[in-house]
């Protein structure tokens, strides 16, 4: 059993989400603006641009993201996430955090390791996420 989303928008608030390149593309074939979306970091990183306080994407009045089945990795992998330490943790802001199982910790971490070594490679790339 894997950990079901409750949509309580907390990991929606504010958030820093980083993009990978497929991330990126992905949205755009939906339709959306590169620039719309995301908005490149200082360290070359795009991440998720908030509007009111809320990832792009979340929807208010529905209280649902409006593309959760499109949405990026880094939201899927979610609530398992890196500290400050670069330690694969489980996020304490999620109330079903406690719903992950330690199978599912690991196969999540192991895939947000690769996705944040994706992500820096890319970054490192000239002309990469523009």
């Amino acid at each position: 059993m894997t950990m079901r989303c409750t949509h309580c928008e907390k990991c929606c608030r504010d958030t820093e989400m980083m993009l990978c390149e497929t991330d990126l593309r992905r949205l755009e074939r939906a339709g959306y603006a590169r620039d719309g979306f995301s908005q490149m970091g200082e360290d070359g990183v795009r991440r998720l641009r908030n509007k009111d306080g809320y990832c792009y994407f979340y929807d208010v009045g529905a209280k649902r993201c409006s593309e959760y089945a499109r949405r990026p990795l880094g939201c899927v992998l979610y609530p398992v996430n890196v500290s400050s330490e670069d330690e694969v943790v489980l996020d304490e802001l999620c109330p079903e955090v406690d719903t992950v199982t330690s199978d599912e910790f690991e196969e999540k971490g192991r895939r947000l390791r690769m996705l944040l070594d994706t992500i820096a490679a890319e970054a490192r790339r000239p002309g990469s996420q523009g």
